[in-house]
């Protein structure tokens, strides 16, 4: 949706009155079933504000690429929790970055907020209020959840009881003023939407039987529209059983990975498109990315009419011919920048995908296996992504599939109790908070730097954080090694021009002064980065001896390169 369309459409009345309750002071829950306009209206609240003062985060890579933003857990540096919340947030606040942003933020959006577990959301509120000095939930800092808990829930070890955020104190102690979305704008189908209501609340009656009976059939191999299965491996299988079985060439298109290696793992699990686009000409395939001319959305379907290096003819479902390029998408570090791309069609093969996959997204056709599901809300968050139930067919369907979580039902309608009782605060005025820096010792900018190189940052980004050059990081570097402290530098040390040349001459000049390599090299490399490769050279050397003797690195062969050491 382009900008300007998200601040003319019209909005419904219910999201007007969420719209005013953004605009007002204190925390804020926006919810409401699917297809009532929650990322809309969210992208309507933040038109024109700065991110560095209104970040998006989102619980999910997958989600955060969908909606721009980064990860919850990259922008509050919680990681998975190791070690216990406590461990966690006293990790966290070691990094000057991470206090950086937590305190020029004034509000932070938290997407899909139903899959954040409450303990891990009382960490976050922890790490803010201690961060920003104040004794007062998340230390000022105004939070927007965005969500619905009526959908997919927080991952849980087996059999253990959910462990919803707003069961957590940390959702009471909060004060999430209800912003409750009830328009659903996805369809326009009327009695579709009363069986999504029941789905959604759990409630399986005749109506609901009659529906999916009515849409239950065992549906042709040919027909055009994406299959919804609970596991990867049964979409993934019938994808290519499908791609097989057209007489055409298969094109292969690897996706092109651009910016820092580190991230790429985990980055491919959060990219809509696969790590290899297989396609052939009449292949079906889902669009990945809205249309800012609004010509389709996540979602549309279409098929493939012809394929080139550089661009795809597709003719979409609704019977438009398009023709796409390849397109971008990023992933973002805490701090909000890109750290790595990823260049392919935003089209993905879409005879098949999963329930997870498909949330977000707003299908044209649709069939699914609603038999042996094994989460509330499940069934209601495949049954919402097609537009109407014209466009459903199920293969089989089994009552014990149609579940809700009591406690969500008994929460929304406690919900449903407060919005009606809603009394309009203040309109709320961001205020970056003024707070003195606290000053870093020696001491604290070595540690800092520690962390930093074991995830392999830049030396400018090391010296920014501690606030230094890089000639007092490299420095730091130095007296860790000496202390015994070593890391992986090989990154570091990547464009090092003719590499072989700089560590002959070390050999034969000795690692225990820089400077006759600095003069054979007539200043080529830098003098940081010939102490670098030294401190890197008398690491390799020390795991050497320890292979070779059982022991370590002979102390005196460290005191005899004090003399060329600034400490």
């Amino acid at each position: 949706m382009t900008t300007s369309t998200v601040a003319t459409c019209p909005l419904t009345s219910c999201q007007t009155k969420a719209l005013d309750v953004l605009q007002r002071e204190g925390n804020v829950f926006l919810t409401g079933a699917a297809g009532t306009g929650k990322s809309f209206l969210l992208e309507r609240y933040l038109k024109g504000k700065p991110t560095e003062a209104f970040p998006v985060v989102a619980s999910t890579g997958a989600a955060a690429v969908i909606v721009g933003g980064r990860t919850f857990h990259s922008f509050f540096g919680l990681g998975i929790l190791e070690g216990g919340a406590e461990a966690a947030v006293m990790r966290a606040m070691r990094s000057r970055k991470l206090v950086n942003r937590l305190e020029r933020a004034c509000c932070v959006v938290i997407d899909e907020v139903s899959m954040l577990s409450g303990t891990t959301l009382k960490a976050a509120e922890t790490l803010a209020r201690r961060v920003r000095g104040r004794d007062v939930p998340w230390g000022g800092l105004r939070i927007i959840a965005v969500g619905d808990f009526a959908q997919l829930p927080p991952v849980t070890a087996w059999n253990e009881r959910k462990n919803w955020a707003f069961l957590h104190p940390v959702w009471q102690e909060s004060d999430f003023q209800p912003a409750l979305l009830s328009t659903v704008i996805r369809t326009q189908d009327l009695e579709f939407l009363a069986i999504l209501n029941f789905v959604r609340n759990g409630t399986m009656n005749d109506a609901v039987s009659a529906f999916l009976n009515q849409r239950t059939n065992r549906p042709s191999q040919n027909v055009e529209a994406t299959r919804l299965y609970p596991h990867r491996a049964q979409a993934e299988e019938f994808n290519l059983k499908r791609l097989e079985a057209i007489p055409r060439p298969l094109r292969t298109f690897p996706t092109e990975y651009v910016g820092k290696q580190k991230f790429l793992e985990v980055a491919k699990k959060a990219f809509p498109i696969p790590d290899t686009l297989l396609l052939k000409e009449g292949a079906l395939v889902m669009m990945r990315k809205n249309d800012l001319a609004l010509r389709w959305v996540n979602g549309s379907l279409g098929t493939v009419r012809r394929i080139h290096e550089d661009g795809l003819g597709i003719d979409l479902l609704s019977g438009e011919a398009i023709e796409i390029g390849k397109e971008k998408f990023s992933y973002l570090d805490g701090d909000g920048l890109e750290v790595l791309a990823a260049w392919n069609f935003s089209v993905t093969l879409a005879w098949a995908t999963t329930i997870h996959k498909a949330q977000g997204a707003s299908l044209d056709r649709m069939i699914v296996d609603l038999d042996r599901l094994w989460e509330p809300g499940q069934a209601y968050v495949a049954l919402s992504r097609v537009r109407a139930g014209s466009g459903l067919s199920i293969e089989r369907w089994s009552p014990s599939s149609i579940r809700a979580e009591p406690l969500v039902t008994e929460f929304y309608d406690r919900l449903s109790d407060q919005a009606q009782k809603y009394v309009p605060r203040p309109l709320f005025e961001p205020i970056v908070p003024e707070r003195e820096r606290p000053k870093f010792s020696s001491r604290d900018r070595m540690e800092l730097t520690q962390i930093l190189l074991e995830d392999q940052e830049d030396l400018d980004v090391i010296a920014g954080a501690c606030d230094v050059t890089i000639g007092t990081i490299v420095t730091y570097i130095e007296k860790l090694f000496a202390m015994g402290i070593h890391f992986d530098l090989s990154y570091l040390l990547a464009d090092l021009p003719n590499p072989d040349r700089i560590r002959s001459l070390f050999a034969s000049l000795g690692l225990e002064r820089v400077k006759p390599v600095f003069d054979e090299l007539d200043g080529a490399v830098s003098y940081e980065t010939l102490r670098i490769l030294r401190c890197a050279m008398m690491a390799e050397r020390k795991k050497t001896e320890r292979t070779v003797a059982g022991e370590g690195m002979k102390e005196n062969e460290w005191m005899c390169c004090s003399s060329d050491l600034p400490f």
